[in-house]
């Protein structure tokens, strides 16, 4: 028996160690292309690690120096951290009570089906009515429109995740304090958030996510630095007939930073909250 569990522990330990290099051997090599001078990309044959280290394209990027790459590179970058955040928080506030008012009452949850069913749809069917409709508000090219483009992707997932989060709270808990003279707010305040706190964060950070990974409505909806995100200017940056892929990786790996710091600060509500929404939908 006690020989079986080693046995059992080596293979466990040994297929974490395999998901662990396909997963992060793409991200190593990433770098490693970053801080490879143009001479060790072109090598044949190809050298895993470059003999001097060059940390010059890091400077390209970060410069902010007017009309160069560092100073595009920066712009897309805070126009990113600020869609992907309005359209984050517009999705919370409409998914925790839309969420909560599916959970609590089920004979309405047809419509949240149904909203969910516009995923089915390709992103190119939608294209037309969103561009014609943000060309009607004045918001084409534009940080605030794009985060409204984007608020129609997340609302649905948020609200589909806040749903089977609110399922696992008991419904008695909320009666318990209504009848000790609690308000609804007050209920919710003092009872629901709390409770439903790592179900939030975990839906505010899929929809940073998805926000943040987004390409084909940026593409469309945006044409020069005011709203051009990260992903379309690293597009543009393997766009030339001479792409410098040194710097193209150098540019994945600072666009992978947020997500990672976001992501590694809400691990724990991030497992809890993926826990909670799985017992019960």
């Amino acid at each position: 028996m006690e020989r079986r569990s080693r046995t059992f522990t080596v293979f466990v330990y040994a297929c974490a160690l395999l998901l662990a290099v396909v997963i992060l051997a793409p991200v190593l090599w990433l770098f490693v292309m970053s801080i490879s001078p143009p001479g060790d990309l072109a090598a044949k044959p190809l050298r895993w690690w470059p003999q001097h280290a060059d940390f010059s394209r890091y400077a390209v990027l970060l410069s902010t120096a007017e009309n160069s790459a560092g100073a595009a590179f920066t712009s897309s970058l805070r126009n990113s951290i600020e869609i992907a955040g309005m359209a984050t928080l517009a999705a919370l506030v409409l998914a925790v009570p839309a969420g909560w008012a599916v959970s609590r009452t089920p004979s309405v949850g047809w419509s949240l089906s149904m909203v969910i069913a516009t995923y089915m749809l390709p992103p190119v069917a939608l294209a037309v009515p969103l561009y014609m409709g943000l060309a009607w508000l004045g918001l084409l090219n534009n940080v605030f429109g794009l985060a409204l483009v984007y608020l129609t992707i997340l609302a649905p997932f948020t609200t589909w995740l806040m749903k089977s989060g609110f399922d696992t709270i008991p419904r008695e808990i909320e009666a318990a304090a209504m009848i000790d003279g609690a308000g609804l707010l007050q209920t919710w305040r003092i009872i629901t958030l709390p409770l439903a706190g790592p179900v939030m964060a975990t839906a505010a950070l899929f929809a940073f996510l998805l926000a943040w990974d987004e390409f084909f409505y940026a593409l469309l909806f945006t044409s020069d630095q005011r709203a051009k995100t990260l992903t379309v200017a690293i597009a543009d940056l393997a766009g030339g007939r001479v792409s410098d892929y040194g710097l193209i990786a150098t540019a994945g790996v600072l666009a992978a930073l947020p997500p990672v710091v976001v992501g590694l600060f809400m691990q724990r509500a991030l497992i809890s909250g993926l826990t909670s929404g799985g017992v019960k939908g």
